[in-house]
């Protein structure tokens, strides 16, 4: 019966987000990044007898995962730091991906039987993108330098573009019979970028225009999750890249919608997606762990021993291509930038460009693409090898995700390169900027108004001098400046009278004075205050 398979599906659906929550639980209790934590416990969960099997559709992962996840990726990304680490993320993005194919396929057949340079190419463009979250999410929680932060995020938001590309040239050789030419490769690179990248813009655009016009939180947020969908299949009806389309409509939205989401909408708009982003991830990571069951039934010709020498060989074999490419290509970057650019960048120490060497994680693309491979070669033979592809990327994820994405916090702290908790100066003088700008503000509407309303302004004034004075730096001028025992002593009381604030106002709910309504219109009030303190 229909309803039944909704019935279970819906039974299973809810046991993956419940484990998504238990598991994400113990990721904060033992202060691992998740996506770590995720996989490991899916795959001990596909050892559990009774696990129902499920098993990733990779249309599913292109079309209905990827478009969400690349755009708040994307969205959440610094325009400002891609576009001045541009070069440096292109040199991974294209340059690396194309290393990666080219060294895959010279050396497969050393160690894989049965492969040859056609199926070389399809391997190397299945494994050569890494994860957008991934990188994301450990990174950002490790602690790495800005700096690494922002190369390694801008190239994991572009090389599936580049990866899968080479993927589709490699299918058409091994499936079509087809030899593309070098320059036909590049004609193809420039439509697959260019377009892509004017149909994102064009719907960032469009979205912009209708942004401008509506103010209603849940229409603008269901705007924004169908904002990457659509970006996505525009580009992919006309046979360009739809990653590159997402990435340049949350880039541009991103930028511009300090101008179209009111303050309501804006603080909305985040919880939703951060709530969304954090399920799909979840799900995605977890289904990974899940897969094994499925990626070992497949693979009947090799023993578990060979397969295990395989996926370790293979995955080392990946980890040594990156760090080979990344020290040489970090040295020309670095020549384009300050030579051609005139950007004032030093060449980074040799230890930060091994760590942006070392992170390089695999995830759901890697899978979904080797699932999607076909059965059949050019001459309707099976594609025998198709399993063992599946079985490496598989093991890739695994080997790049769990082994170096728990390896970097010693690796980091023990190359000296651990982020410092300091204030960002950047931060300082930006507030102190926005304060003074206030004050200024005051001073010129006080002169206009008159004396009618001098205390109104006075009491304004006050708070916004007493903030910008303890931001106030040792030398500027020491009269200025506050104690900061005695700013911070401020920010508890009042957070303490809004402690009071709420518990009056539910003990008036309590009372039946004010219904439900009020009490929630009143505490959001308050958490919107509460979070200005916080910040």
């Amino acid at each position: 019966m229909p309803g039944g398979v909704i019935h279970a599906a819906e039974i299973v659906f809810l046991l993956l987000l419940l484990f998504v929550v238990a598991l994400g639980t113990l990721a904060q209790k033992l202060r691992i990044p998740y996506p770590i934590v995720l996989v490991v416990g899916g795959l001990l969960l596909s050892f559990i007898p009774g696990i129902p099997k499920i098993t990733l559709d990779p249309d599913i992962v292109f079309l209905v995962i990827l478009p969400p996840l690349l755009f708040y990726a994307a969205w959440v990304t610094s325009w400002r730091e891609f576009s001045y680490h541009l070069v440096s993320i292109l040199f991974l993005a294209f340059g690396l991906v194309a290393f990666t194919v080219a060294g895959v396929t010279l050396a497969v057949h050393w160690f894989l039987p049965g492969f040859d340079w056609r199926m070389g190419i399809v391997l190397g463009a299945v494994v050569a993108p890494t994860d957008a979250i991934a990188a994301t999410s450990i990174a950002r929680r490790i602690g790495l330098p800005k700096g690494i932060v922002d190369i390694l995020e801008g190239e994991s938001l572009v090389n599936d573009a580049s990866a899968l590309l080479a993927l589709e040239f490699g299918i058409a050789i091994l499936v079509g019979g087809e030899t593309p030419t070098i320059a036909a490769g590049l004609l193809r690179l420039l439509y697959l970028t260019a377009t892509g990248i004017a149909v994102g813009l064009a719907i960032g655009g469009i979205v912009h225009w209708i942004e401008h016009h509506v103010d209603d939180g849940p229409i603008e947020i269901a705007l924004s999750i169908l904002t990457p969908y659509v970006a996505y299949l525009a580009a992919e009806s006309m046979h360009a890249s739809g990653v590159l389309a997402v990435v340049a409509s949350g880039l541009y939205l991103s930028r511009k919608s300090s101008h179209f989401f009111s303050p309501s909408v804006r603080l909305q708009a985040w919880s939703v997606w951060e709530a969304l982003t954090f399920v799909i991830n979840g799900l995605v990571f977890v289904l990974l762990g899940l897969q094994l069951p499925y990626v070992l039934h497949a693979i009947r010709d090799y023993s578990l021993e060979r397969l295990l020498v395989y996926g370790a060989v293979f995955s080392l074999f990946l980890i040594l291509l990156r760090l080979i490419w990344i020290f040489p290509s970090a040295y020309v970057a670095n020549l384009i930038r300050t030579r051609v650019l005139r950007q004032k960048e030093r060449l980074p120490p040799l230890r930060q460009i091994f760590v942006v060497g070392w992170t390089g994680m695999r995830g759901v693309i890697s899978l979904a693409a080797a699932i999607a491979l076909p059965r059949a070669l050019a001459n309707d033979a099976p594609f025998t090898q198709r399993n063992l592809i599946i079985f490496l990327a598989f093991s890739v994820i695994l080997v790049t995700l769990v082994l170096q994405g728990l390896s970097l916090p010693p690796l980091i702290r023990a190359l000296g390169l651990a982020r410092a908790t300091e204030p960002d100066p950047e931060e300082s003088q930006a507030r102190r900027a926005i304060l003074q700008a206030a004050l200024t503000h005051l001073q010129e509407a006080r002169e206009k108004d008159g004396a009618e309303f001098a205390e109104v302004y006075e009491d304004i004034a006050h708070h916004y001098r007493q903030r910008l004075a303890s931001l106030t730096e040792v030398g500027e001028d020491p009269e200025a400046r506050i104690s900061p025992g005695l700013y911070r002593r401020s920010i508890e009381l009042s957070r303490e009278i809004l402690q009071v604030k709420r518990r009056a106002a539910v003990q008036l709910r309590n009372q039946g004075r004010i219904n439900d309504e009020l009490l929630r219109r009143i505490e959001r009030e308050l958490d919107l205050d509460e979070t200005r303190l916080s910040l």
